[in-house]
């Protein structure tokens, strides 16, 4: 038997409505007279065999002028985006990207692109990677092509990543980020000579805004275990430092990283940015926050476990309650803590952070707010000090039971009932 062809490995691999979704795309181009292309990723995953295949297609024409006819005759979602010439097209299981064919030239380094139409040779030759510069022609006389300029399919077959030219990151450094993603998620290396491209204009990551290397990096934490692979290759190429000096990466990280994805305490992504800044100053702290921008929870987080740092020697003593050690704790991000127990080596503190983690902060007295005015406890501050009072029987073992909770209620309403007593303070200075 033949081997199949890749449009047949192609439309075996798809869901039933993503093929019906490019088979009316295919269809709607040829009644143009037009071409269309699956390209990119969507391609180099197709050659290797890997799942989660994207539909990234591309024609010489109107790719807007497409998208919403295939919106008009079915229920898919339409997004455009006019600048760069593309529409989204997300239907019930398939999302399905178009775009026409262009050009990008860089005003300076780490300037978004100016885009322009262009042939589809010129829209392979902007690719970042070889491997990424293939298209597969779906319509007209040469369905079925592969069309390959740049030996993107050898590169595959060598498991080598390798840029198109020498000034792929000056025009765009984001680049060095998604060459090491794709290295670790792969499992392919980086050729030599991108390699010494890389190394000489790490200083144009400077040029890159903080939002798009936040997302980049953001990116990188969504890999699973590849994250781990992807953080020590930056740091062995220099690419963390040149994001930022306070970002770090060792063999301990990679292992809080695991158990962090493992064990689920907190936001990861918040976590994952405690655990490279573990060693950070104060001051590299704020400057790394304001460079990636980052948003205001990974700042809190960031800022609190410089906090925790001074809190080690009151979560060490001996003598601490929990109710004491989880006042410590309350007001701090819970991915600061989880970052804390992860790099801390065994010890009462990391002992405490972990239990509040897992058990202390969802400790909570089994009477509500409306339960203590019904005990006749006035409406008031006082209610809340009480709740806090309970949760911290609750929290050192001195109430197990509501009933052992309602006892001291009704302790605290005979007090209060006594305060309120004419006569008390005089009684009371007497």
């Amino acid at each position: 038997m033949p081997p199949k062809s890749l449009i047949e490995e192609l439309n075996a691999r798809l869901s039933a409505p993503a093929r019906s979704a490019v088979a009316a795309a295919t269809q709607e181009a040829e009644h143009r007279r037009e071409t269309i292309y699956l390209v990119g990723g969507s391609v180099r995953d197709l050659l290797l065999g890997r799942p989660n295949l994207d539909l990234d297609l591309v024609l010489e024409g109107d790719a807007i002028s497409l998208g919403r006819c295939l919106a008009g005759r079915s229920q898919a979602r339409l997004v455009v985006h006019k600048r760069f010439g593309t529409a989204s097209l997300r239907g019930e299981g398939w999302v399905l990207d178009l775009a026409r064919a262009r050009s990008e030239t860089y005003s300076r380094p780490g300037a978004l692109p100016t885009v322009r139409p262009a042939s589809l040779a010129e829209d392979l030759e902007r690719r970042d990677f070889t491997v990424n510069a293939v298209a597969l022609t779906l319509s007209g006389p040469a369905r079925g092509e592969l069309i390959d300029p740049h030996g993107g399919r050898k590169d595959l077959e060598r498991r080598r990543l390798r840029v198109l030219h020498d000034r792929s990151f000056h025009d765009d450094a984001t680049r060095m980020l998604r060459a090491v993603r794709y290295e670790a998620r792969l499992s392919f290396r980086l050729a030599p000579s991108t390699v010494r491209i890389l190394k000489r204009d790490l200083s144009y990551l400077g040029t890159i805004s903080g939002a798009r290397l936040r997302r980049e990096v953001t990116l990188i934490f969504g890999e699973e275990e590849a994250a781990e692979t992807t953080l020590r290759r930056c740091s062995a190429l220099g690419i963390l430092h040149a994001l930022h000096p306070a970002l770090s990466f060792g063999g301990s990280t990679a292992t809080a990283f695991a158990r962090a994805r493992e064990r689920k305490l907190a936001p990861l992504a918040e976590t994952y940015f405690c655990l490279l800044t573990a060693r950070a100053s104060k001051e590299e702290l704020g400057s790394l926050i304001e460079r990636l921008s980052l948003p205001g929870r990974v700042a809190r987080a960031l800022r609190d476990s410089l906090r925790l740092r001074t809190l080690v020697a009151q979560l060490k003593a001996p003598a601490l309650a929990p109710s004491v050690a989880s006042r410590l704790l309350d007001s701090l991000s819970p991915a600061a803590i989880a970052a804390f127990a992860l790099v801390t080596p065994r010890s009462r503190a990391r002992q405490r952070a972990e239990r509040y983690l897992s058990e202390w902060r969802y400790s909570r007295p089994s009477l509500k707010g409306d339960d203590l005015l019904e005990l006749g406890i006035p409406e008031g501050p006082e209610v809340g000090a009480l709740l806090e009072r309970l949760r911290a029987y609750r929290l050192d073992g001195r109430v197990t039971r509501r009933r052992e909770e309602v006892a001291v209620v009704l302790a605290r309403r005979a007090e209060l009932s006594q305060q309120s007593a004419p006569g008390a303070a005089s009684r009371g200075e007497r």
